[in-house]
Order: structure tokens, then sequence, then C-alpha cells
């Protein structure tokens, strides 16, 4: 057995497998990758990576296992699904997984070739545990799974305390304790027990605030946006390639974008924090469907247009489209009067929460801040806002310095 002092869940006692697999170089290098990604221009004491959330989703399946009384073989493969289930996880975290999706097919938790072909499945079969299933249950896949990866996931249960934790934010505060307890399975569904359509409903009202203050912070996202544009230009140099770039960390994307003469204003940028400022900041209500809905290669096509009205380069120009607002936790089933239901069905404040992630949806586009006001008017000209000129170019509006104050 190893303990770990831990920031958040003070003692981690880690045994058996999960002890084995702690000093593999898959775990250990999720201790180079941060779990916020460039929110830590933000929020500076934003410094906690992946491998101290990997820790605190192991400790929260224990005691998930625990309380629900799975034990043995089952309870081994999940708690190595939970300290693994970050392994696929590419540098920055989430920052830049759409683009190594675009070019590998792969998600973060998609892991099967790296659990099966590394010294993680040397490990994992040494205690008689198949690499497949471990990685199934990372994805989701089976009953069990629904404790790694699922509604009612303890990985949810850690990033909202821990990112709460780390950034001085006091939105994210949930009772994980009370979450783990009233945990139960009913006809192979993982769900709340009753009495806690509340407990349900704090995992929202947590991530509901947590969304606009600390992961969709307009600065995270324009320094997000930036990073995003580097890494793809780096990938379009042939001397790295997308399988090579999934697999670095923080430091070696840095590194790359450095050295390499295209990317290297960009990594200077980001290193300084001398970041783009914000040329359009559209409602959803004002911005046309077409463009909400656009994939990768129309929003590119948008940029080029933008930039050519503006008569600006087409890197002074990066449109950032979030998805359209979604609630997956509002599946979340919890148990009243005996009835297994879905809390999206039973709880008004989930249908209140639905539309305040639609009011705070916007659309950025960002620039150099010499460049913002010409850039905004031409997007307001090529996307066709419906803004009346009231959301265009918060150096036009006299918006960016409030703004800025306030990070």
């Amino acid at each position: 057995m190893k303990t770990i002092k831990d920031s958040v869940h003070d003692h981690i006692d880690v045994v058996g497998v999960a002890r084995d697999l702690l000093d593999t170089p898959a775990v250990q290098r999720l201790r180079h990758i941060t779990q916020l990604g460039t929110a830590r221009l933000v929020y500076p004491s934003a410094n906690h990576t992946r491998f101290e959330h990997s820790l605190g989703v192991y400790h929260l399946a224990c005691e998930a296992l625990t309380n629900l009384g799975i034990e043995g073989t089952q309870a081994e493969r999940v708690r190595a699904a939970a300290l693994l289930h970050d392994i696929g996880h590419s540098p920055y975290s989430h920052t830049i997984e759409e683009l190594i999706h675009r070019h590998t097919g792969k998600y973060h938790d998609d892991v099967h070739d790296l659990i099966s072909e590394s010294e993680v499945g040397d490990v994992l079969r040494e205690h008689d545990l198949d690499p497949d299933t471990i990685a199934g249950l990372i994805a989701g896949a089976g009953e069990l799974g629904q404790v790694v990866s699922g509604e009612l996931d303890v990985d949810r249960m850690d990033y909202l305390v821990r990112d709460a934790h780390h950034t001085g934010v006091p939105y994210g505060t949930i009772d994980h304790e009370r979450l783990t307890r009233e945990l139960t399975f009913l006809d192979g569904e993982l769900v709340l027990a009753e009495g806690n359509v509340q407990t349900a409903e704090s995992l929202l009202v947590a991530r509901a605030l947590m969304n606009p203050t600390v992961y969709n912070h307009h600065v995270t996202r324009i320094s997000k946006a930036m990073l995003q544009r580097a890494s793809e230009r780096l990938l379009s140099e042939p001397d790295i390639d997308a399988e090579q770039l999934r697999r670095m960390d923080d430091h070696d994307l840095l590194v790359a974008l450095r050295t390499t003469p295209e990317t290297a204003e960009s990594a200077r940028r980001l290193s300084h924090r001398d970041l783009y400022k914000r040329a359009v900041w559209a409602e959803m209500q004002d911005v046309p469907d077409e463009i909400i809905d656009a994939d990768h290669e129309t929003i590119r096509e948008y940029e080029s247009d933008i930039a050519e009205s503006a008569g600006v380069d087409s890197e002074s120009v990066i449109l950032d489209v979030l998805s359209r607002p979604r609630m997956t936790e509002s599946s979340s089933r919890v148990v009243v009067n005996g009835d297994v239901r879905a809390l999206g069905e039973q709880s008004t404040l989930v249908r209140a929460l639905q539309q305040v992630q639609r009011d705070q949806w916007r659309l950025g586009v960002y620039a150099p801040a010499e460049k913002t006001e010409d850039i905004g008017l031409a997007t307001e000209r090529v996307l066709g806002l419906d803004t009346d000129g009231t959301l265009v170019s918060d150096v036009r509006t006299g918006v960016r310095t409030t703004l800025d104050d306030f990070e």
C-alpha cells in the first residue's frame, strides 16, 4: 500500500493493481498535463494536473465500490480504470482534443492501444486483468463502466471539487461523500437512491456556475483557441504527426511550438500572455443557425472571408464557435417514490439551468488588439450577425477595459 497526501481528499491509500500502475510511464506522464489547460492564464493557482485528478477519481471510485458492495476482481477492474481513465489525454487536456480526433479518429477515452501495447498492459496482465476490459470501462462500457464514465460518474465528482479548490472559485463545491454513498444499481443502471433529487441537482448547479466562470471564461477561450490554431499549424509541418502530438505533454508541445518558425510567434504570445482580444462576443440569438452548426472546414472558410473583408492576413482572425448547449447530466437517474426517473423530467431546476446555458452561450471572434475594430465590422458583414452594432468589438464599445480587469 502507498499513502498519498492529496489537497482535496486528504490521504489516499493506493493498493493492489493501482499501486503497481502508479509508476508506469503512462500514468506518470499525467504529472505534466495540466487539468485546466490554459485556464491558468486566468487563475494563476490552477496548476493542478491530470495526475492529481486521476488519484482523486481512484479514491472516489474506491468509496463508491465500498458503498455499492462490489469486491474482488470486479472492484479491481474499476479501480484500475479509474486511475487510468485520463492516460489518453493529449497536451493541455481537452484543448486540442478535437484536433487530435480529426486526424486520428480518437478521443481521450479511446485507450485500447495505449493500454494493451504498453507497460500498463503488462501490469494489468500480471494481476489477471484483461487490458481490453479495462479500456472498455474507461469508455463507459457495461454496468460498472458507469461508475467511471457516466452521468453520475466519480470523474465529474472529483474535477468539479478539484477545479474549484485550485482556482479559488467557490461554485464547484458538491457533497461528493453523499453522492458516492447514495449510488445504487437498479436493473443494471447506476442511479441515486430515494430522496436525492437535490443531491443530483447540485452537480448541475456546480457545473452551470463553473462553465462561465472557469471553463468558458473569455480569456480561457481566447488562449485555448490560439493554442488550437498553433497546434493545427504545427501538424502542417513534416516533422510532427498527429500520433506524436497525441502523446506529447504540455512541455513537449510548448517546446515544439517555440522551435518551429511557423508557430514561434504563437508560442511567444501564449508564454507572455500577449493574447488576442475579442472583436466580437455575440449571443446565440444574434447568430444564424448555419454558423452555429458549421463544421471545422466551414469555420476556416468564414475566417478567410472575414480576413479578406477586413484587409488583414488570415492568421489575424480566429472564429470560435461553441457547440450547442447540452446538459448530459440531465439524464441522470434518480429514484422518486419508488420509480426511476430522469432528473430532467423530475426537476424544474434542470429546465431553468438549460435556459441559463443558452443565455451564457457566446460566439467569439478574436484578433490582435490593434485590429479588433476592423475585424469586428468585417465579421458583421460576412456572418450577417443581428447585433445592431452593440456586440461588435470590445475596443469600439469600451467594454474591453472593464472585462479584462476581472481576470
